[in-house]
């Protein structure tokens, strides 16, 4: 959650994708592969501006990062305010085909959104964010303990 809130401190964009029951292993490969350890400091460099990763979404697979710089289906939605970019379409995106989560930090606002299910939530704070990742959760894989790298 750390790396999250100091990305939005920060106003650096991020998209994370979080597996769950249905495999991302076909947008782990249109990124670099990784699989390494989920830290706050990693996370924090890939998604830095100058990063050669840092347009594409991270995927995170049993508790490891998969891949970094992974492009990512865009929703076709039309009803989507204009103001929502690449970033957010290409979550909703994925969560529309996947049952995984997503976690979406604006580059503009540093606002933190989430996808779940074709559906955006936007403006959340660590807190709230910390319990929608609990929530979704599931016996096999703990998301929570994923994003704090533990």
């Amino acid at each position: 959650m750390q790396a999250v809130e100091n990305l939005s401190k920060s106003k650096i964009g991020a998209l994370i994708a979080i597996e769950r029951d249905i495999g991302l292993g076909n947008f782990v490969e249109t990124g670099t592969k990784l699989h390494a350890d989920v830290s706050q400091d990693l996370l924090n460099t890939i998604f830095w501006p100058g990063s050669p990763l840092h347009d594409g979404a991270v995927i995170i697979q049993e508790q490891k990062i998969s891949a970094a710089g992974c492009l990512l289906p865009l929703t076709e939605k039309t009803e989507l305010s204009r103001s929502l970019g690449t970033r957010h379409r290409a979550g909703i995106g994925l969560t529309e085909e996947t049952d995984a989560i997503v976690i979406i930090v604006s580059e503009e606002t540093g606002t933190i959104s989430t996808g779940f299910k074709g559906t955006l939530n936007q403006g959340i704070d660590a807190k709230e964010l910390k319990k929608i990742l609990d929530e979704l959760s599931t016996e096999r894989f703990s998301v929570a303990k994923s994003i704090r790298g533990r």
